[in-house]
């Protein structure tokens, strides 16, 4: 019997176990009992395995043959189709020509009376009817060849249908197969995990046993994945997944499970060479890699090996921001409420909420990564999500309740920021976006993702929805902007417009047209349909950062020209421009109702402007 990996292991542990096991309550099962019962489990996921795999064979290839039929079947249907088209017109023409040779007869008849008058015009006549006779008989010969093509063509499309129905049937009793060989494959691969955890608990309990996803990962996505990865590997060593570390880097195997002290992974942590150019791992944290070592180098059962360590690692709860700021951080982020009475912005390992009217600060929600790039509040203004991330490390998209700052759902993790996140116009889904290039949206009901994609080549930076939730539009740093179908995630069009960075994009009031801008200075609006450009708006002086669409089809601009810009989508036409901002204005916001618009800016200050005055309206810096 093939013994498992996690058995072998077990095996060379026996000696150091025994003072354990002699310690195991008489009604517990013993470390050997649960050996073997480990083992057979194993056998049992393994032969499940490798049934379900006979199945799913056996059902790809009937659904291969259900699909060369239905080919077929089509292919013959149309046949059959052009023939009974192409008979028809034979049949027609037979008519005709079996009419013109009775006529022909019946002239030669009349001529054949007339012969001493006319015996030219009867041989002509004759010569007729000889030839309309040779038309019809021709015309009734390929009639009676296409009859028998037909006849042929229909007894195989009979039993190209029958073929299709037998092959339903057996798809049908190869479905009930497979739900049950996956059931049981389930079963048994639940059984094999559960007493594979139960032996890994065993050992916790000798303290024989570390954790590579509670206690060794966490160390190396926090301290190493930052310069051992597959985009940047120095020494051609990835530490991103279980997988990779193993493989070793240039210098060959990065450890050797069972010997600390000849790994080289423990060696670099123990004098400091790693990692580099940076604080060296805490005391604890190099003790508990030498022991994982020690012990085997072991993977916690049930784990991907390829797996990427920020995906398996316990998830715990962020850093708190600091009671008070200093001075005040970048803000990257703002929205107002749907009513207008709030605006959310962006803060450190948080996001502050504030009352528009008098600009105090109402609640502090944490919980979120070091830094906050988009904030969409639900359009019934109970719930916010927040795309966030720290750089090269991880991103998030959290959604949070508005009321007591409750933490709702944990949709995204990724091992760079998340850039932005919008709910739909009717609040039944939430799309998101970022460094990683994805695009994903998720059903706000129970917060299962329906689409994921990865269209872009570069960063995702922005996304929005059109005004019926039917259509998502990105801006990425790739130099494009695309909208996408929000159900099915096909592209609809991408716009080259701007040959730049692009920034934001958005829809205007009734989807006909997005604009979009970004680093050439330029708003640009252009056709979803065909990505066909409309206009330009220019005037800009730096890079377009951020823009809200507003109401009777105005956009507002915010950049690196330290100006706030409202203009008439339809023609371009400038109608505000507020300034006073004292650095780039990296996002802005605005709100119908109370005719108010709001910019953050990087030095930390936050602007309220009165849109219907074009007038300032207060400022302060985002700071508690």
């Amino acid at each position: 019997m093939r013994r498992s990996p996690a058995l072998a292991f077990l095996i060379l542990l026996g000696s150091l176990l025994a003072s354990a096991t002699s310690a195991v309550r008489a009604d517990e099962p013993t470390l050997q009992q649960l050996q073997q019962q480990e083992q057979e489990a194993a056998t049992r996921r393994d032969q499940t395995k490798g049934a379900l795999a006979d199945v799913e064979k056996q059902f790809r290839l009937i659904e291969q043959t259900i699909s060369r039929l239905k080919i077929d079947l089509e292919r013959n249907q149309s046949t059959v189709t052009e023939t009974e088209a192409a008979q028809k017109k034979q049949q027609e023409e037979s008519t005709k020509a079996e009419a013109a040779k009775a006529e022909s007869e019946k002239a030669a008849a009349a001529a054949a009376q007339a012969l001493a008058d006319a015996q030219k015009k009867a041989d002509e006549a004759k010569k007729a009817a000889d030839a309309a006779r040779q038309a019809a008989e021709k015309a009734v010969a390929t009639a009676a060849e296409t009859d028998k093509k037909l006849g042929g063509l229909k007894e195989a499309l009979a039993g190209l249908q029958t073929g299709l129905k037998t092959s339903g049937e057996s798809l049908t009793a190869t479905q009930a197969a497979l739900a049950a060989a996956s059931s049981a494959s389930e079963t048994a691969y639940a059984d094999w995990l559960a007493r594979a955890k139960a032996i890994e608990a065993t050992l916790k309990k000798s303290g024989s046993w570390v954790s590579f996803v509670e206690e060794v990962a966490p160390v190396f996505q926090q301290r190493c994945v930052a310069c051992h990865n597959s985009r940047m590997s120095k020494g051609r060593l990835n530490v991103e997944t279980y997988a990779a570390l193993m493989q070793g880097g240039e210098s060959g195997p990065a450890l050797i499970a069972g010997d600390a002290d000849k790994s080289e992974v423990h060696s670099q942590v123990v004098d400091g060479a790693m990692p580099k150019d940076a604080a060296p791992l805490t005391a604890e944290q190099i003790a508990i890699i030498g022991k994982w070592i020690r012990l085997g180098a072991k993977l916690d059962a049930g784990v991907d090996p390829g797996a990427p360590l920020y995906k398996v690692i316990p998830k715990t709860a962020q850093p708190a921001a600091p009671d008070a700021y200093k001075v005040a951080p970048p803000v990257t982020a703002a929205a107002f409420s749907p009513d207008g009475t709030l605006i959310a912005t962006s803060g450190y390992h948080e996001v502050l909420l504030w009352k528009t009217q008098d600009r105090s600060l109402v609640r502090r929600i944490g919980n979120v990564a070091e830094r906050v790039f988009d904030i969409s509040f639900h359009p019934d203004g109970s719930r916010l999500a927040i795309a966030s991330g720290t750089p090269g490390s991880l991103g998030e998209v959290k959604v949070f309740q508005v009321a007591d700052g409750a933490l709702l759902a944990d949709l995204v993790t990724v091992d760079d920021v998340m850039l932005g996140a919008a709910f739909s116009p009717d609040g039944s889904r939430l799309a998101a976006c970022g460094a990683d290039r994805s695009v994903s949206v998720f059903d706000v009901a129970t917060w299962k993702q329906q689409i994921r994609l990865e269209d872009h080549a570069d960063w995702v930076l922005d996304i929005n929805w059109s005004p019926d939730g039917g259509k998502l539009v990105t801006a990425s740093r790739d130099k494009t902007s695309k909208v996408f179908d929000s159900k099915t995630g096909e592209a609809v069009s991408t716009f080259n417009g701007h040959a730049e960075v692009v920034f934001a994009a958005a829809f205007n009031n009734d989807g006909s047209q997005v604009v979009s801008a970004g680093r050439d200075k330029q708003v640009r609006a252009w056709n979803p349909a065909d990505a066909k450009q409309a206009r330009a708006i220019g005037g800009f002086g730096g890079d377009i950062l951020a823009l809200r669409v507003l109401p009777e089809n105005r956009v507002l601009t915010g950049g690196a020209d330290m100006h706030v810009r409202l203009h008439q989508i339809a023609d371009g036409k400038p109608l505000n421009d507020f300034t006073g901002a004292k650095d780039w204005v990296y996002c802005v916001d605005g709100h119908a109702g109370s005719k108010l618009a709001v910019s953050g800016s990087y030095d930390g200050e936050l602007r309220l402007w009165n849109l219907g005055e074009g007038k300032p309206a207060g400022e302060w810096a985002a700071k508690p």
